[in-house]
């Protein structure tokens, strides 16, 4: 702020720039998710050229959502960044191995994957046991192997999206608000809920 002499004794005071917080997405009302890495919160607004996270022309800052910001591991032992999902349709399915409606689900939901998969993301969060071997065998059981599967055995994703229980479903938009749903749905319902994600 500074603050300018005018003539006849007048004096106006002209902001240098315009500063903005920003925002975590509006994640279905839950603001302040916890987050399993300590990430910082999304840097202000920038005016101007295009700074990092902001694409060129559009005027926006493309904040992360809080729900992305997390770590883990796939069940084949890469490692995976919840950034990587930023600015795209994302569908978490959270599932035990021991699970009979999740094992009943499987198919539907890789065959959904199969359809919709260049549109949105499909993540699927492998938790509530301690067996890798048993979730891997759920997998290959399942014909999910095709989707990004997260080991969870810890329970820390299961805490960091809020979700108790399973078959669980968080729908996240590109913009990163969410929605939940309990499974097992059926393959039409897991299909519209998809196909509103990718915009029809």
């Amino acid at each position: 702020m500074r603050k300018v002499a005018m003539t006849m004794a007048a004096a106006a005071f002209f902001a240098t720039g315009c500063g903005g917080s920003g925002t975590d997405g509006g994640t279905d009302g839950e603001t302040g998710a916890g987050t399993a890495t300590g990430a910082s919160s999304p840097a202000p607004a920038a005016t101007g050229a295009a700074s990092p996270g902001q694409s060129p022309g559009d005027g926006r800052l493309r904040a992360l959502p809080a729900q992305l910001r997390f770590e883990g591991t796939t069940l084949d032992g890469r490692h995976f960044t919840g950034s990587d999902l930023a600015e795209r349709p994302v569908v978490f399915w959270f599932w035990a191995p021991w699970c009979p409606k999740c094992a009943s689900e499987g198919p539907d939901v890789a065959a959904v994957a199969e359809k919709y998969g260049d549109r949105v993301a499909f993540v699927g969060v492998a938790g509530l046991d301690r067996s890798k071997d048993q979730m891997r065998r759920f997998v290959s059981r399942t014909g999910t192997g095709d989707i990004t599967q997260l080991d969870d055995r810890t329970g820390r994703l299961y805490k960091h999206f809020k979700v108790t229980s399973q078959s669980s479903y968080v729908f996240m938009t590109r913009a990163g608000s969410t929605t939940r749903d309990s499974g097992p749905l059926s393959a039409s319902a897991l299909e519209q809920r998809v196909r509103g994600l990718a915009g029809g």
